[in-house]
């Protein structure tokens, strides 16, 4: 038995926002109450922190199998529970991906021995060949919670369009990587930049926007529930808005990376800096926060990419992988440069990071309230961190570290058990 004392419980899904307590037995919330007390329970003081749903991330690579030198389940789920997040959904861009029952299963019972929730969606098409699509009733059965060929966007619309009316049937999610190769230069790196200091053909917005443009169309016309994973331009934000305004059954989501920083930071941090799709300009991170605002944009993930040090480590900067590591910094990014800037409130904030999420996927997560899951992240909105380069998770690849940013774990607890707790020494 657990009780939380004197904590800010905000709860995005009730609108609940008060000094409360709350008691926990048994991996559920069993109270929510001005006072608790038992005398045989363990006490968390919560005084002047925050405490919410655990954080829900719906867009992260944990590498099993495959390329487990890069991360693996139990890092991965170590480097959520660090950043408060009790709730992930994994990429199918495996080694092998995926595509079958088998793989399916192996991953779920990786999976399954971890402190937090893990899930993952399969792929749409076998082995990301962009043609057959995967036996969605199968691995439906089997425990996929959407599909997604994340990292390779499909470039044949027939293919897409036969993928969203199976997945209309299912009444599931397809999230969408939306990066046209026909329209692209050398990946990771903004149009702009790449030619300006890199004299070389980057990664271009119409490659995005086109790519948006052709699918929330397509949704649109077969209804199926259409999510575009880490918009990161202006005019797909517009675009992904007409959609919506049609009554197309569109979301979008945003990676911290895109609210928080530009195109300028390859500049300083080199290979780390380097993701698909890239930093772009301030007009675009301007966009993309008022995206945020209007709702047009109601979930942030992370796009948690780890990668090797050797990998990043490369003179050549178009051949380091693309991708960060940000499981770890992802609130205090949002409370950074959306809640201190004065963009979105703190409860506004957690509801793109917690219920929104949740709801996309059917995940039974995200909220407060009695006789719900306990899983829960404790916070400091107002402590100054500087992000270190010694992470729970096996990379250290963020464009982050050495910034001084809001925000601190003080616990996350899933299932009613207290996962992670912060050093209070460092």
């Amino acid at each position: 038995m657990l009780i939380i004392k004197n904590g800010r419980v905000i709860d995005p899904q009730s609108h609940f926002d008060k000094v409360a307590d709350m008691l926990i037995e048994d991996g559920k919330v069993l109270e929510i109450a001005e006072t608790i007390e038992r005398a045989d329970a363990q006490v968390i003081d919560a005084t002047g922190l925050v405490v919410a749903p655990g954080l829900v991330d719906v867009h992260v690579h944990f590498r099993e199998p495959g390329q487990t030198h890069k991360e693996d389940i139990h890092t991965g789920a170590l480097a959520a529970a660090a950043g408060g997040v009790t709730s992930v959904v994994m990429m199918a861009n495996t080694n092998p991906t995926i595509s079958t029952v088998e793989t399916l299963r192996e991953v779920l019972t990786s999976s399954s021995k971890e402190d937090i929730n893990v899930h993952t969606v399969a792929t749409i098409t076998k082995n990301f060949d962009g043609e057959n699509l995967t036996d969605f009733d199968a691995l439906l059965a089997n425990g996929a919670v959407a599909f997604s060929d994340d990292g390779i966007p499909l470039t044949n619309a027939g293919v897409l369009r036969n993928a969203m009316k199976l997945a209309k049937k299912h009444d599931v999610l397809l999230s969408l990587h939306e990066e046209d190769p026909n329209l692209n230069g050398i990946l990771g790196l903004n149009e702009n930049i790449a030619e300006k200091h890199f004299h070389i053909c980057g990664a271009t917005g119409v490659a995005e926007y086109s790519m948006v443009a052709r699918d929330v169309m397509i949704a649109y016309e077969t209804g199926a529930k259409t999510h575009i994973q880490h918009l990161s331009k202006a005019e797909s934000v517009k675009v992904v808005e007409f959609a919506q305004s049609l009554g197309a059954k569109v979301t979008a989501e945003a990676a911290p990376q895109h609210f928080s920083r530009t195109e300028d930071l390859l500049l300083t941090k080199g290979a780390n800096a380097k993701m698909n799709p890239p930093l772009r300009l301030e007009s675009d991170r301007l966009a993309v926060i008022e995206g945020l605002k209007s709702g047009v944009i109601s979930v942030i993930a992370t796009d948690h990419a780890p990668h090797h040090p050797d990998e990043k480590n490369v003179t050549d900067l178009t051949q380091a992988p693309s991708g960060m590591t940000g499981l770890e910094t992802s609130l205090s990014l949002g409370l950074t440069h959306l809640v201190e800037s004065g963009h979105l409130t703190l409860s506004q904030l957690l509801e793109k990071m917690t219920i929104n999420p949740a709801r996309l996927y059917k995940l039974d997560a995200g909220y407060l309230a009695e006789d719900g899951p306990a899983d829960i992240v404790i916070f400091d909105p107002n402590a100054d961190r500087e992000v270190s380069s010694h992470f729970a998770s096996k990379a250290c690849n963020s464009p982050f570290v050495g910034d001084k940013l809001k925000g601190q774990v003080k616990y996350t607890i899933c299932k009613g058990q207290i996962v992670y707790q912060a050093d209070e020494s460092m």
